[in-house]
């Protein structure tokens, strides 16, 4: 077990705490970065998928898991930072400015959705979301001057600095630093005082209130962050698929992200993309054991929901922390072990009286 003696106060806000993650993260990245190159280019493929699926549960974490506000209507930034990403795009504008803009579009989506659901909270916050997610998805397929409408918008193939992203190996690099500088920015976005400010909201916005945080300025702020984010992975999801139509952000996807984010662990950076690459893994799993299920429940339509739906019942009712939380307790059984106490991560079930009322 490791023991850790802080002697001044910068060692508080470090990213690695100790050498062993130093370490470990350093032998992480050397896989990452060989990976390509020893994989299938299915494989390959599948994983720049998670890696863009990551970034959106990143930019969809700092609203619902770090701010505590709810959102089923995400994938209508998703969509923002792909059309914006493909309209510049063929206007040629480079990637990095292209890239730039679809984030600043995005951003400042979130915001004009923010600052109306600053009086409404819990289920009617959802619900305003929802209808700003069928609002998007209807002006998208209404603009067709801009967007295609229905028949949707086909993208070049992408150059970063000159270099051509023409195959799978490159657009895996260039998603996989993507997300790296995601994480690092939300890593230190929490260290911050905004950061903090968000995470007061969440756990008692009556406490963050009487301590003086603006929660009409931060929730706004959380909103516009999370929708930056989610802009920029929607850039690379019009890159990836090189054709994008409406149907692709729809309020299914917005629930999806959502499943994404309990299965992985609320509240956590590493639970965003735990779950992703679960979400992922599952599906490839699903259509390996189509083919090894009897052929009644194989060609069934509606198998992989009804997979999804009794993983989210299984996680919410036996593991509500999710896999990050999961890793935790394997993690410390280990490390205290054999002093480790099984109800050491039971949850809390004392409330202020205020926040009952």
């Amino acid at each position: 077990m490791r023991f850790l003696f802080k002697t001044n106060y910068h060692q508080d806000i470090r990213l690695f705490k100790h050498g062993g993650q130093v370490f470990w993260y350093a032998l992480l990245a050397a896989v990452l970065c060989i990976a390509p190159w020893l994989l299938p280019e299915y494989y390959v493929s599948q994983l720049v998928f998670i890696w863009i699926y990551s970034v959106i549960s990143l930019g969809l974490m700092v609203l619902v898991g770090f701010t505590g506000q709810i959102s089923i209507g995400h994938a209508a930034f998703l969509a923002m930072g792909a059309y914006t990403e493909a309209y510049l795009h063929q206007l040629g504008w480079p990637f990095a400015l292209s890239l730039t803009f679809s984030a600043l579009i995005a951003g400042i989506t979130g915001i004009i959705v923010g600052l109306p659901a600053l009086r409404v909270k819990g289920m009617y916050l959802a619900i305003a979301t929802l209808a700003f997610g069928f609002i998007v998805e209807e002006g998208i397929t209404r603009a067709e001057s801009i967007t295609g409408g229905s028949s949707g918008m086909m993208l070049e193939p992408l150059q970063v600095f000159g270099l051509a992203i023409d195959s799978e190996q490159s657009m895996y690099y260039l998603c996989l630093i993507i997300l790296v500088l995601c994480v690092l920015g939300v890593m230190n976005l929490l260290r911050s005082p905004t950061g903090r400010a968000f995470v007061a909201i969440r756990d008692s916005e009556i406490s963050a209130q009487s301590m003086g945080i603006n929660l009409a300025y931060y929730k706004t702020t959380a909103f516009a962050i999370s929708a930056a984010i989610t802009g920029i992975a929607g850039a690379l999801y019009a890159h990836k698929l090189r054709f994008i139509t409406p149907d692709q952000f729809t309020f299914l996807q917005s629930i999806e992200l959502l499943i994404i984010l309990v299965v992985g662990g609320v509240g956590s950076i590493y639970g965003a993309i735990f779950g992703a690459a679960f979400w992922f893994s599952v599906q490839q799993f699903i259509v390996m054991a189509k083919d090894w299920l009897p052929p009644a429940i194989a060609q069934q339509t509606g198998l992989q929901p009804t997979v999804f739906g009794i993983i989210l019942i299984a996680f919410i009712l036996f593991e509500p922390m999710g896999l990050y939380g999961r890793w935790l307790k394997v993690r410390t059984y280990f490390q205290l072990f054999p002093f480790y106490r099984k109800g050491l991560f039971r949850r809390q079930k004392s409330y202020m009286k205020s926040e009952r009322m």
